[in-house]
């Protein structure tokens, strides 16, 4: 066990720190107020400097990278903002793995190194309206017309809906009940029948879009299904890497929250000292801290074990479920500690904190990932509707 960061991955590390600090508060902030994506100029940008795709091979356009990078990069940019670095957290452990690793071989050559190339973004959707932790229940079903496959069917909680290029849907390919029928179709934007809801508004994740999206016989190519009915289970396998970029997605506006205000306590002073000087105020940050390192190692462990493929979903699981819950205690210390200054939206702590209740919904939410970690700890599936 080596719990040091390589030379090169301190380096990395160090360069998302400085491009993300330097260059990304003022957008991060813009995005906040008009509640608007990442422009399709800064994705590129990103592209050119090797963010988009850390850990995709080269032959696909990747830099090559492992998922520890991709999560260094991705604290990195989280530390901003969570509408900075959806783009970094899509193109590496998003949906985009799911089509490296079980995509046809043609449509895969063809849109991951669009992606890492900044010239797609591709979210994923999953939940409907009677089909969020219940995912098994969803309705949207496809059915394979000549060399058509057509949809029909509402999905809910898009993260990227309406804005995003593709979107790989996870939709009933068969008559097969439950999980034997579902599988994952590539829908790009523009495809007939595809319509979008109007952005909703929601408590933070302002500058991430989501939307329902509407399939009324949307047709794409057959050769867009990803992953065929039956493969519920892959599509779980390449989720569990998602889960650790979604932990790590708290975790930065936790470690963020955390920069700030050991910044602050040094600087605000009352009764004449520091805060700093407090016992109360020490005490705080070293739980604080404590919470922060935990979060991050339970999150490279997941990563680690899973030797740059996919990760276990007990460990994935761990990861999220710890991440998101100490995301929401440190950025609420945090706010404490700055008071008003915490509680303005002049200053970006008051969005960490809603953005980290966000992170602990999406994505699965926190109670269902203890239901998972149980049972890979048990070695036994629940059957939540006995």
């Amino acid at each position: 066990m080596n719990f040091r960061l390589t030379d090169e991955q301190r380096q990395l590390q160090a360069t998302a720190r400085d491009f993300a600090r330097a260059e990304l508060p003022a957008i991060a902030a813009e995005l906040e107020r008009d509640n608007k994506p990442p422009s399709h100029e800064l994705v590129l940008r990103y592209a050119e400097m090797g963010f988009l795709g850390i850990n995709v091979p080269t032959a696909l356009g990747g830099l090559g990278a492992g998922n520890i990078e991709a999560l260094v990069v991705l604290e990195e940019f989280a530390k901003i903002s969570s509408a900075v670095a959806f783009p970094i957290f899509e193109s590496s452990v998003g949906p985009v793995r799911a089509i490296e690793y079980f995509a046809p071989t043609a449509l895969r050559d063809r849109v991951v190194p669009m992606v890492c190339r900044g010239e797609m973004v591709i979210a994923v959707s999953m939940s409907e309206p009677d089909a969020g932790s219940a995912l098994t229940d969803l309705k949207t079903k496809g059915v394979v017309r000549g060399d058509k496959i057509v949809l029909n069917g509402t999905k809910r909680w898009c993260s990227g809906g309406g804005h995003s290029d593709a979107y790989l849907v996870y939709c009933r390919l068969s008559d097969e009940p439950g999980a034997r029928s579902i599988g994952a179709v590539l829908v790009e934007k523009g495809a007939p029948g595809l319509s979008f809801g109007p952005n909703e508004s929601l408590m933070g994740f302002r500058g991430i879009p989501s939307s329902d999206l509407n399939f009324d016989d949307c047709e794409v190519p057959v050769g867009n299904i990803v992953v065929p009915a039956g493969g519920f289970r892959k599509l779980m396998e390449a989720f569990d890497l998602e889960r650790c970029g979604n932990a790590t997605m708290a975790l930065g506006q936790a470690s963020g929250a955390l920069d700030d205000v050991k910044e602050y306590v040094l600087q605000r002073k009352q009764f004449g000292k520091p805060i700093a000087d407090f016992q109360a105020v020490q005490i705080k940050l070293a739980e604080m801290q404590m919470k922060v390192d935990a979060a991050r190692l339970l999150i490279w462990r997941a990563a680690a074990n899973a030797e740059d493929g996919l990760p276990s979903v007990l460990e994935s699981s761990i990861g999220k479920c710890f991440s998101n819950t100490i995301a929401r205690e440190v950025t609420g210390d945090a706010l404490q500690l700055m008071g008003a200054y915490g509680y303005s939206k002049e200053f970006p702590m008051e969005r960490r904190l809603r953005d980290s209740w966000g992170w602990g919904i999406a994505g699965g939410a926190i109670d269902i990932q203890k239901t998972n970690i149980a049972s890979a700890m048990l070695g036994r599936r629940f059957d939540q509707r006995r």
